[in-house]
């Protein structure tokens, strides 16, 4: 971690929209509250907390502008001043001003949560490491939902997530429990 400046939290697209069944199973049924408490951590710290919301562009996309699944969940709903970086593909860089934001706040270390594991999470930490950020990603304060590859094998969600976070770590990023992310950057 970098001395000198705090990490910014990176909180992707914990909306709504995540609770419609179009989605089917999902695993981490607890991963938004511990997002929550390292969310209020953060806040108690005074350390840069980034919130990013998912805008689709497909009008039947859960995740639409048109209805209440483009809101933030209540549990980690943003507070005036906090920033929200809005966007519409997988990656929070792409068509942000999330890179920017984070050098011209001398920002080095990002820790990164939310939904879903192997797509919006995936892909901005995939571009934060590529970008040469420190990227932490927390396991237990993401999840993801079980999928059907091309050949019609149904992977479960914890296939998913676990496999999704084996791609990243070492890699792209360091792969931490949210205790031992409190550990190794504030000591508790």
């Amino acid at each position: 971690m970098n001395s000198n400046h705090p990490p910014a939290l990176v909180i992707i697209d914990v909306q709504q929209g995540f609770e419609d069944d179009v989605w089917g199973k999902r695993n981490n049924p607890n991963a938004e509250e511990r997002i929550r408490h390292l969310l209020q951590l953060w806040r108690t710290l005074q350390w840069p907390v980034i919130h990013i919301q998912h805008v689709s562009t497909n009008p039947y996309s859960p995740l639409s502008p048109n209805g209440r699944g483009v809101l933030f969940k209540e549990i980690v709903k943003p507070l005036d001043g906090e920033k929200v970086i809005q966007k519409n593909v997988n990656s929070a860089f792409i068509g942000t001003d999330l890179e920017s934001y984070l050098k011209q706040h001398n920002i080095a270390d990002v820790v990164i949560v939310g939904l879903t594991t192997p797509h919006c999470v995936s892909t901005t930490v995939r571009m934060s490491g590529n970008l040469g950020f420190n990227t932490y990603v927390i396991s237990d304060a993401t999840a993801a939902f079980g999928l059907r590859g091309p050949d019609g094998i149904y992977y479960d969600a914890d296939q998913i997530h676990n496999i999704s976070l084996a791609t990243l770590h070492g890699e792209f990023a360091t792969v931490l429990t949210a205790e031992e992310l409190i550990k190794q950057f504030i000591g508790q």
